[in-house]
């Protein structure tokens, strides 16, 4: 038992030091961002950004900020910067301008009716660290980016938060660091009593993920989480072996967690390139698939051609 003890202590200062290490070598060259700086914000209410555009088909939409969301936006770090590393450069402008361009105005913009946005930019991991979960140095940049997410998170509690009701909402990469900012501030934390919701898209949310924090199973729940990951009907992601059963899902169209396929009239359609119309409506349905807990979509028809098999689909 002292010999486990022992070995499983040193393993984990060697991993403490690899990270401290790591962090290090980073900074030098890309440094940690100041979240009390507007720059180091995506979307702020303090800042005019492109969360607050609002698509033409609802201008006439009454509007309040009663909620406040801490949205973390997905990997726009994708071509690989030497000079960066595994972690992008928060002044990068090619590297902003997709992130704000792309998900802050098409997935962000989505709360302002009701919520003040805060995106932070962080140092996040490049896209190649997904193929290679496994390497140490992909972990160590997911770890960095992380960082910069806690740091930007406990930054808006301390200076913005004023006790506000709070919406956690985040994709793909952003989805792995929601879950532990979770796991870190909320679950089973006093601050739970201030979650409206967390929305995890986009990434796999195991069974084990949350111990008090409960899967949101109707429209109206609230104090709760729900994601989804979308693909093509029919399609199994080539991850299924070394995941099965162990994933949790719900249907963004009707909110629950069963398997039946969602009505198309339930649909209300997909935000157009434009910004300005409401394409497809009541064209799309989706179903929990039973086994994996991964969402098959069965997309409009008029958009099949342009979606390869097994491509994953956007949010709609």
């Amino acid at each position: 038992m002292k010999i486990r003890v022992g070995l499983s202590l040193f393993v984990l200062l060697i991993f403490s030091l690899n990270w401290q290490s790591y962090a290090a070598k980073i900074s030098q060259n890309n440094p940690a961002p100041d979240y009390s700086d507007m720059k180091s914000w995506a979307a702020h209410p303090l800042i005019h950004d492109p969360s607050d555009s609002v698509p033409g088909f609802l201008n006439g939409e009454k509007r309040n900020t009663s909620v406040d969301v801490f949205f973390i936006h997905p990997t726009t770090y994708i071509a690989y910067k030497p000079e960066y590393g595994l972690n992008a450069s928060i002044s990068d402008a090619a590297i902003n301008k997709k992130t704000d361009d792309g998900t802050i105005l098409f997935q962000a913009s989505v709360f302002n009716g009701d919520c003040r946005i805060f995106a932070p930019r962080y140092r996040q991991a490049n896209l190649k660290v997904f193929f290679a979960p496994e390497k140490a140095e992909s972990q160590q940049a997911l770890d960095l980016a992380y960082e910069d997410v806690k740091k930007a998170f406990q930054y808006y509690l301390d200076h913005w938060n004023h006790g506000r009701p709070i919406i956690i909402a985040s994709h793909s990469q952003g989805t792995v660091h929601a879950i532990r900012l979770l796991q870190e501030f909320f679950d089973g934390k006093p601050l739970q009593k201030q979650l409206v919701c967390a929305y995890l898209v986009g990434y796999q949310i195991k069974k084990d993920a949350f111990k008090n924090i409960p899967i949101g199973t109707t429209a109206t729940q609230t104090g709760c989480f729900v994601g989804w990951r979308s693909f093509k009907n029919g399609f199994y992601p080539k991850r299924r072996d070394k995941e099965p059963g162990n994933s949790q899902c719900v249907n963004p169209v009707t909110w629950d967690t069963t398997h039946e396929w969602s009505p198309k009239v339930l649909h209300r359609g997909v935000v157009g390139k434009n910004f300005n119309k409401l394409l497809f409506p009541r064209s799309t349905s989706c179903q929990v698939e039973p086994s994996l807990k991964i969402l098959w979509v069965e997309p409009p028809k008029k958009l099949k051609k342009e979606i390869q098999h097994g491509k994953q689909l956007p949010c709609i």
